[in-house]
């Protein structure tokens, strides 16, 4: 009885080795409101996760310095829907960190220090929705860490060290819509790395060092909506690159990135894109198989152009559309420096085509 007493004591003090406070009361340093239900304790100083009730439903620890969660560091706080753990210098989450929170939604774990989680760190995380682990040092994924999560709906990886994805690291996740992974280090995409995610809508890729277009990594996407490419070192787009998705695909991001051409059939089965942006790169022509018919926005500036009948498309668009999206000709000579939506030699072209069809010209 004397050790269960002293032990209650430390606990009471909070000197315990990873929880400080009483399950059922405000901890010290914390706002509590509601009954407990929402505790706040952001950038109070802490070191150690504060415990709470299973009356908790939010918890907000921003901005303290926590260093790591350890397993069960939460077992108490069973009740909680929305955990917020941003800026706490966390470094690692061990395995089973999150155990017990059945009815999290909301996982916030941006702008920390992570370099290594866990597998099993997110056991029994069967409801959480959002996680938000942006802007951390996560080289590497293992395999299904995100199993547990069958109802997770947006996933921020966005700012990390990630180098690869591979077939199974999401495994599991089958209702993920969300993906965001920018600025990060990732020079290859694995067939099969992104199958068992077929659902996405919204796909991030932008900032990375992406050298080949990913066909096999994503040739199984059926819905995407949005994706970016932008800043990615990609010469080249391939054939029938955005086929699988394109009934869907409305916004396409592949500005900055050194672009020099595309494949005639690169934009084959794409047939709602609104938004497209190609500034920035080194193009000189676009392929007969882009759509302009549902195009509302699109940038083109600083692309060498070649301004002949390949682009006549593309000026009949601008001539039906309000908007003049800055295009200039660098070649041929007779128009160089001049905007395409100036050149009146595009009038000339349709014409060109039916005798080419007849076969007297080429």
């Amino acid at each position: 009885m004397q050790g269960a007493g002293v032990l209650a004591l430390i606990c009471l003090l909070g000197l315990g080795p990873t929880v400080q406070g009483v399950p059922g009361q405000c901890p010290s340093e914390c706002h509590c409101h509601g009954d407990l239900q929402h505790v706040i304790c952001e950038d109070v100083g802490l070191t150690k996760i504060p415990r709470v009730s299973a009356a908790t439903r939010l918890l907000n620890l921003q901005r303290n310095n926590l260093g790591g969660l350890p397993a069960n560091v939460f077992a108490e706080a069973k009740g909680l829907v929305s955990l917020h753990l941003q800026h706490c210098q966390l470094q690692e989450i061990a395995s089973q960190a999150f155990k017990g929170l059945k009815k999290l939604v909301y996982l916030y774990l941006s702008n920390n220090e992570i370099s290594s989680i866990k597998l099993g760190a997110f056991e029994d995380l069967t409801e959480l929705t959002y996680l938000h682990l942006d802007g951390n040092r996560i080289s590497d994924l293992p395999k299904g860490i995100f199993s547990p999560m069958i109802n997770l709906f947006v996933l921020q990886l966005n700012g990390n060290r990630l180098r690869e994805l591979r077939a199974g690291t999401f495994a599991g996740a089958k209702d993920l819509r969300w993906l965001h992974m920018s600025g990060n280090e990732m020079s290859s995409l694995q067939p099969g790395s992104l199958d068992d995610v077929e659902n996405l809508a919204v796909l991030h890729l932008d900032r990375n060092k992406l050298a080949t277009y990913p066909s096999a990594a994503i040739s199984k996407l059926r819905v995407v909506e949005e994706l970016t490419f932008s800043k990615n070192p990609m010469k080249s787009i391939p054939d029938n690159a955005f086929q699988s998705f394109g009934r869907y695909m409305e916004k396409l991001y592949l500005d900055n990135m050194g672009l020099e051409k595309f494949s005639e059939s690169a934009f084959t089965g794409v047939k709602a894109l609104k938004t497209l942006h190609l500034d920035n790169n080194k193009l000189r022509s676009l392929p007969r198989s882009l759509d302009f018919s549902t195009i509302q926005n699109l940038t083109l500036a600083n692309n060498p152009w070649s301004c002949n009948c390949q682009l006549a498309p593309l000026r009949k668009w601008m001539d039906s559309i309000q908007q003049h999206p800055d295009a200039i000709c660098v070649s041929p000579p007779q128009h160089k420096g001049k905007q395409v939506r100036d050149i009146s030699a595009f009038g000339n072209c349709k014409m060109k085509s039916k005798r080419a069809k007849k076969g007297t010209r080429h």
